[in-house]
């Protein structure tokens, strides 16, 4: 092989993108995704934008080298069940847990990521606070926030907390409760949850 085929081989690579390699790190050491939004970091505005879409928010705290993060990556974000439901429900903010760009809160509060994420009491990673439209023009966190998951949540879990937001469920009863009926209806289908 000479230079010229090598140069063409890797160039076409680049093209092709890592096909086997999992997720793709950004400068900052967290993964990327092409859903995430793009954003002026101003919570109010971006939960306001969302829900003029029909769509919620969902502000993903990470931090780089997070085996957590990554696994949320490599597995769940891997599947087009999940990465379709959600980008159809939400649009996705990913912050750093230990970042220094500065964030407008839903209070009007401007501070550093990492502050946010101490003000959120976010404590590790990754950690998942899902807001609804109907929750545009809200005054604080507490009032926007309708769930949270902390941590990494296995596909099926994720997914169902996606849906427990998107459906307006989260106001009528708590979560386990909202998984036990979903566990009760798939089994009266036929359908193993466990396998998912």
């Amino acid at each position: 092989m000479n230079r010229r085929d090598f140069t063409a081989l890797a160039g076409a690579a680049l093209v092709a993108g890592p096909a086997s390699a999992g997720p793709v790190l950004g400068d900052d050491g967290l993964h990327d995704q092409p859903f995430f939004l793009d954003s002026f970091l101003e919570l109010g505005a971006d939960l306001e934008e969302a829900a003029a879409e029909g769509k919620g928010l969902i502000v993903l705290f990470e931090q780089r080298g997070c085996p957590y993060c990554r696994e949320l990556h490599a597995v769940n974000f891997e599947r087009a069940e999940i990465t379709d439901y959600m980008t159809a429900q939400f649009n996705v903010l990913q912050l750093d847990m230990w970042g220094a760009r500065e964030v407008l809160d839903f209070d009007g509060e401007a501070l550093e990521e990492r502050a946010l994420a101490r003000k959120w009491f976010v404590n590790f990673t990754p950690t998942q606070v899902l807001v609804p439209a109907a929750h545009a023009g809200a005054a604080d966190l507490r009032a926007a926030e309708a769930f949270r998951m902390p941590g990494y949540f296995k596909p099926f879990h994720h997914l169902s907390g996606l849906e427990y937001v998107a459906s307006g469920a989260f106001r009528d009863q708590p979560f386990q409760r909202f998984l036990q009926d979903k566990f009760a209806r798939l089994e009266a289908q036929g359908i193993d949850p466990d396998v998912w």
